[in-house]
């Protein structure tokens, strides 16, 4: 896979809260070298980048979704915010959270914990390194949409 361009990706977010599954999944494909798969069934989206997965959530019953998350912080994020995140259902508690789409978190809030979910998983969690390198390279010399 070569790093020429990220695939496209339109972006239609809006400032406020209650963000919808089209806004989630059109800001999610904004960021380069996303992909968007069903691999658990047929309406969970599920988002990964260099194979590796950041967030995921029901396209049907769009109230949550969840994020990967610094152990650390996911902890401090449940505690200033406990009726909007909380552990992510099926999913490494420690690791993953479940932010709420419909409650008192603007979108802007929430594009930035998707934001570092994808970027925790690109520096962590995908191998081998040399793809990491040149995917990080990109993104570093290109950024990344904050909306």
């Amino acid at each position: 896979m070569g790093v020429d361009a990220p695939p496209a990706g339109g972006c239609g977010i809006e400032n406020g809260f209650d963000m919808d599954v089209l806004t989630f999944r059109d800001y999610c494909l904004s960021l380069p070298f996303t992909e968007e798969s069903t691999p658990f069934d047929e309406t969970t989206l599920v988002y990964k980048v260099g194979g590796r997965m950041y967030a995921f959530a029901d396209m049907v019953d769009f109230h949550r979704v969840a994020l990967k998350c610094d152990p650390d912080e996911a902890l401090q994020l449940r505690e200033r915010y406990p009726r909007e995140i909380t552990p992510a259902y099926h999913t490494n508690k420690r690791l993953w959270n479940d932010v709420r789409t419909t409650g008192d978190l603007p979108d802007a809030f929430i594009r930035e914990q998707i934001r570092n979910s994808y970027l925790l998983v690109l520096r962590q969690n995908v191998t081998p390194r040399a793809l990491r390198d040149e995917l990080l390279a990109y993104v570093e010399a290109h950024g990344i949409p904050e909306k």
